[in-house]
């Protein structure tokens, strides 16, 4: 069974807070996190397709189980490490400041 940290809902938002403030490897981390689960669940539906060996099948879901849970801890670390405010997942005010800034400079 492939074990969630974050739900769905969760990580959309991760991505529009990270799409916001153009800070893209917290994004791309989810990325990773949502196709895997995609992965996950394609398995699942071949390994009981009769046409096909589950085994493989297994093997596959199995692997993509421990990469899932290394991607979210990945995530955890990240929004830890950035200082994210863990109940809204809103990026903290000085990396948006930060972010902010640097498009100032561009302009």
């Amino acid at each position: 069974m492939l074990q969630k940290r974050f739900s769905d809902q969760e990580l959309e938002q991760i991505i529009e807070e990270a799409t916001i403030y153009m800070c893209a490897c917290p994004a791309q981390v989810v990325v990773q996190i949502r196709g895997l689960r995609e992965l996950f669940r394609y398995q699942l539906s071949c390994e009981i397709d009769p046409g096909n060996d589950p085994a493989v099948h297994q093997a596959i879901a199995e692997v993509t189980i421990r990469a899932h849970a290394m991607m979210e801890e990945c995530l955890d670390q990240i929004l830890t490490m950035e200082g994210w405010d863990r109940t809204t997942l809103k990026m903290p005010e000085g990396l948006r400041r930060k972010l902010s800034e640097a498009i100032e400079r561009d302009i």
